[in-house]
């Protein structure tokens, strides 16, 4: 055995490696199908882009559920591999094929929308790229589950659909019809001649109201009824009275002032005062006993919810007409100004630099070629992962660094902003070699696959600590076929 081979370190994370390996682009194919016969893992081997169709047909062949799984999952499955497998009798499988109905042959989909598992059928119902003509004959499934999910995910049905949703003789059925939630928008909107009964029925009232004629008779009814959810829906009617809107103002319900809080008419001094009335009210209730009913802790949560909705808000009339908002005191309206689009460059610049990072980071979102280098490094260097509304950021590559700014990164004190630095395709061998033995796990993960790191760091990376780094060791196109080689034999397959 080669010398340097020998001196390798044993990965302590194999299995981690060997997923990394599974999906390495310069595996040669001998080794592909090494990897067939490997029991541990998510068979993601199967889900290559590169698989011939020798290779499709042995890995059927072998009929391993994760390897199976994994190629339905395969976006370039052709289509006689797919109709075989929709015949399939593991159902993760033939669920798995519905995924890519897109480009998926009729064939196999006719197969699948009689299937006798509820969760193949759930899932056609909940594709959009299901065929219409199939995906209405889910309006008659036997099970209810699956006609709620047509429901609440098919918001453009066609008429004659929605109205047998809309009749049906389940209220779950029914209640996902005529929602307040819908999975998709545009929401959908009943007939018209179907409203009455849809507002008389408690289960499709609250996703009724936004359609309702507001006659007197109508307001006074909604705007007492006991469901805080009709009252909610009350509050964001176009036509409510303004009489009408300042009742729900001082409504008991938190969930109902959010919503007489977020209407364009609402008088500003309105607005402040159920701003701040909803913090009290947050702060003031208690958490109910474990002998408290659900309404009770229900109405308890919606209330102690109350500030972050008010937070979270996304008003598309002020993205509409967002410059009069850019200085609101209130979180939401600002994010809601910097999704507007052709901000002024003054206001960009101001909801750049705004207090609060989901301001920023929506306007950064937003416009990132308005964004310059100085103003991004600020922003990336202001992240932190505290709020879960965020998050979304740490995953993503929004803003983009010149060659000398992401070098400069490699030594910075903020391990983020390390981890940035091997997004520079040129960036020199000893600083790629520095990343590599970082004291983050992230920043050493992120220098794995680069093409500049000298072989012996990405050896040791092989045998890293931590399982993430290891796995894009093992991912990485500069592998040697060598120790590709070694580390199938460490495996045993």
């Amino acid at each position: 055995m080669d010398a340097g081979i020998a001196d390798t370190p044993t990965p302590v994370h194999l299995d981690k490696v060997m997923d990394g390996l599974a999906v390495n682009p310069a595996l040669p194919a001998p080794m592909v199908r090494r990897l067939f016969a490997r029991r541990r893992g998510f068979g993601r081997v199967a889900g290559r882009p590169d698989l011939t169709e020798d290779m499709i047909a042995e890995i059927i062949a072998i009929d391993d559920g994760w390897l199976l799984h994994s190629l339905a999952l395969n976006d370039r499955l052709p289509d006689r591999f797919r109709i075989r497998l929709a015949a399939h009798p593991d159902r993760a499988v033939r669920s798995a094929l519905v995924v890519h109905a897109a480009t998926a042959p009729r064939e196999m989909l006719e197969q699948l929308i009689d299937d006798p598992e509820a969760q193949v059928r759930k899932y056609l119902a909940q594709n959009r790229h299901t065929p219409p003509d199939l995906r209405a004959r889910l309006a008659s499934d036997p099970d209810p589950a699956i006609r709620a999910s047509l429901a609440k995910h098919w918001t453009q049905a066609p008429e004659a659909v929605r109205r047998i949703l809309l009749t049906d003789p389940e209220d779950t059925v029914r209640a996902a019809a005529c929602s307040i939630y819908f999975a998709d928008r545009p929401h959908p909107v009943p007939p018209s001649d179907l409203l009455p009964a849809l507002l008389a029925d408690p289960e499709t009232r609250a996703g009724a109201v936004i359609h309702a004629v507001l006659d007197e008779d109508t307001l006074r009814r909604l705007a007492e009824d006991p469901d805080s959810d009709v009252r909610a829906e009350l509050a964001r009617h176009p036509d409510l009275p303004p009489s009408v809107r300042d009742v729900l103002a001082v409504d008991p319900a938190a969930s109902v002032r959010v919503k007489v809080f977020a209407r364009p008419d609402t008088p500003e001094h309105v607005r402040a005062r159920i701003h701040a009335s909803v913090h009290e009210l947050a702060q003031s209730t208690e958490e109910p006993g474990s002998d408290a009913d659900d309404e009770a802790f229900l109405q308890w949560y919606q209330n102690a919810f109350a500030p972050t909705e008010l937070r979270i808000l996304r008003l598309d009339w002020v993205t509409a007409d967002p410059l009069p908002h850019i200085d609101s005191p209130y979180v939401g309206f600002r994010v809601s100004a910097a999704a507007g689009k052709d901000l002024p460059a003054p206001a960009v610049a101001r909801l750049l630099d705004d207090e609060e990072e989901m301001v920023r980071l929506t306007m950064a979102y937003a416009a990132p070629h308005l964004v310059d280098p100085a103003t991004a490094e600020s922003i990336e260097r202001r992240y932190r992962r505290r709020d879960k509304f965020t998050f979304w950021w740490d995953g993503e590559e929004v803003l983009t660094f010149p060659s000398e700014t992401l070098r400069r990164f490699a030594t910075d004190p903020e391990p983020r902003l390390r981890s940035f630095s091997p997004r520079d395709p040129d960036l020199p061998p000893t600083l790629a070699e520095k990343l590599a033995a970082d004291p983050e796990d992230r920043v050493r993960r992120a220098v794995a696959p680069h093409r500049n790191l000298p072989l012996p760091s990405l050896l040791r990376l092989l045998a890293d600590p931590s399982e993430h780094v290891a796995e894009a060791a093992g991912a990485s196109p500069f592998l040697p076929v060598e120790q590709m080689e070694r580390l199938l034999t460490l495996a045993g397959v």
